[in-house]
């Protein structure tokens, strides 16, 4: 169902809200919540029946409910003092009471697309959204788009589904891989469109992220793509899966997390960042995470350092951010790499800022057979116009190819 008020579109079926045609990501919890309001605008919401329909029932603290209430409420260019569309009554509840247009899809004969269609590089790279349940209870969205052979790529940190596909940063890279590949790739709890309020964040629950999404799409046999992060994630899902897995590759990876690569002042530095994660993380001014956006992007372009800034801080609470990052310096999986038995193509930048080049070196020399190509560049996360861009993407077709 698509509901319109005012310059923005509710997309049910998409899960997607946008203003105008600039798509609006939003945490999963937010976007039910702001549903419910806008499909129940006729009376007032009590703060049960948001629990209900939101949180199927489960009891959350009053702070919890206020701050979904008040970041659908930003979405839509709201706010607690004017309250223009979404208006609390006290000790009622809230209501939605916008003038509200609703359509089960686009006008039979419109000439326009839809945002979502304008938004994308091709209308064959429609990217289609869904939803499973990993064996905690615990909801991961993924994403499948493209039509040829199957690539599946591992969630990274941070991932969001819908704002990655729109990004400066992201789109280049996925785009060219979906004209090429069937592209398979999910967020991991706790962040983008996955469930964020979750009691288990650590490596192990990451591969069961994996496994839960390639069980939801029923893959028996696959090549597998990670990059940071997500390398180390493949990895462990390759030395339990060797008959599913068909290729590794891994970009940007590491065999131990920076907690455990180093001495006292590894950990001191992981710490530190830590603090001024716990701190600053969700503040509007981006000071805080630009620290973290020049690891990633030190040659990035000013729009795509914008960009990034803003992916961190709306795709994760600050305080998952802490347990996603710390949950990645805390990983070693050195015992893993001689287990490994599938073809492994690995790939660094040599001056990558976040990660340093040696991490690649031990994980080419730790798993037997496998290929190391070294690209130049100092971004983490490649961009398009890098130095190493049309090789990463040649090495990555001929290995697949092999």
């Amino acid at each position: 169902m698509i509901y319109r008020f005012g310059p923005y579109t509710l997309d049910t079926d998409r899960r997607e809200l946008w203003q105008g045609a600039d798509l609006t990501p939003l945490q999963p919890q937010v976007f039910d919540l702001l549903v419910h309001l806008v499909e129940n605008r006729g009376h007032v919401v009590s703060k049960d029946d948001l629990l209900e329909a939101v949180w199927g029932g489960r009891i959350v603290s009053e702070s919890t409910l206020t701050s979904r209430i008040n970041a659908a409420r930003k979405a839509i260019g709201d706010d607690g003092r004017q309250q223009l569309l979404i208006r609390t009554l006290p000790r009622k509840g809230v209501r939605f009471i916008g003038v509200v247009e609703m359509s089960a899809g686009e006008r039979a004969g419109a000439s326009e697309r839809s945002p979502a269609d304008r938004a994308e590089k091709s209308p064959d790279l429609h990217q289609d959204i869904q939803f499973c349940t990993a064996t905690d209870g615990v909801s991961i969205a993924y994403a499948e788009v493209g039509a040829g052979p199957v690539l599946v790529k591992a969630a990274n940190w941070l991932n969001h589904l819908e704002y990655d596909w729109q990004s400066p940063v992201w789109r280049p890279l996925l785009h060219k891989l979906a004209e090429r590949y069937r592209l398979i790739r999910y967020d991991a709890r706790g962040n983008g469109l996955s469930d964020w309020e979750v009691e288990d964040i650590s490596f192990e629950a990451f591969v069961r992220d994996l496994e839960s999404v390639i069980a939801a799409t029923g893959l028996k046999r696959f090549p597998l793509f990670g990059m940071s992060q997500g390398c180390d994630v493949s990895i462990a899902f390759a030395v339990r899966n060797p008959d599913r897995v068909s290729h590794l590759v891994l970009y940007g990876g590491v065999v131990k997390g920076r907690r455990r690569r180093g001495g006292p002042e590894a950990v001191a530095q992981s710490d530190a960042l830590l603090t001024l994660m716990r701190h600053g993380w969700g503040q509007e001014n981006p000071a805080f995470r630009q620290i973290f956006t020049s690891l990633f992007l030190p040659d990035g372009r000013p729009e795509q350092v914008d960009w990034f800034n803003d992916l961190q801080r709306m795709t994760t609470t600050p305080d998952n951010a802490v347990r996603l990052r710390r949950a990645m310096d805390d990983i070693d999986i050195t015992d893993l790499l001689p287990r490994v038995d599938v073809p492994t193509l690995v790939i660094h930048c040599r001056d990558d800022a976040m990660q340093p080049f040696e991490q690649a070196r031990q994980l080419a020399a730790g798993i037997r057979g496998a290929k190391l190509v070294v690209l130049e560049g100092r971004n983490h996360v490649i961009l398009e116009g890098d130095p190493g861009w049309q090789r990463l993407h040649d090495e990555m077709a001929a290995f697949l190819a092999s």
